[in-house]
């Protein structure tokens, strides 16, 4: 058990610190069809696992990146700056079959040939496009990795 004592002057500080660890706070970067199921799974998650974070809508009250859809060259520099304003904790999940590898349109001359060039990626839904259950499972897996001090790679 970590230690959760308070610095003077700040009670609870870092009880709420350590809960807020666990949880994983999701930032959707949605390029293309796979955002579609993106969205289904974000509702379903917040049935199938009461006190799931919700996805965040800011990157600084983000930890994960959630990468979907095909990445253009000239896409790239945005997911890049979304990164890296990540605050802390930095992951990224790869979501589909154009994020990890460029999908079907991998011989495109403007196509990223997967996010892991640039990016260094945690967990990979691979489909085209992925379920929503399985991105809901994937964040799971990473929580519980997270919770038990587990590497993630």
């Amino acid at each position: 058990m970590p230690d959760t004592a308070a610095p003077a002057g700040q009670p609870g500080t870092r009880v709420l610190d350590w809960g807020s660890r666990l949880r994983l706070h999701v930032l959707d970067a949605g390029l293309a069809c796979c955002a579609v199921e993106v969205s289904a799974a974000a509702a379903r998650r917040q049935v199938d696992h009461p006190g799931a974070a919700p996805f965040a809508h800011d990157p600084e009250r983000a930890d994960v990146l959630l990468v979907s859809g095909t990445v253009t060259d000239k896409l790239l520099p945005s997911v890049v700056a979304a990164y890296d304003a990540l605050p802390g904790r930095r992951l990224v999940v790869a979501f589909g079959a154009c994020v990890a590898s460029g999908g079907p349109y991998w011989d495109s001359y403007s196509v990223t040939k997967g996010v892991d060039q640039v990016l260094p990626v945690d967990l990979y839904v691979p489909g085209c496009p992925p379920r929503p259950e399985a991105l809901t499972e994937g964040l799971a897996r990473l929580e519980r990795s997270l919770a038990d001090g587990a590497p993630l790679s």
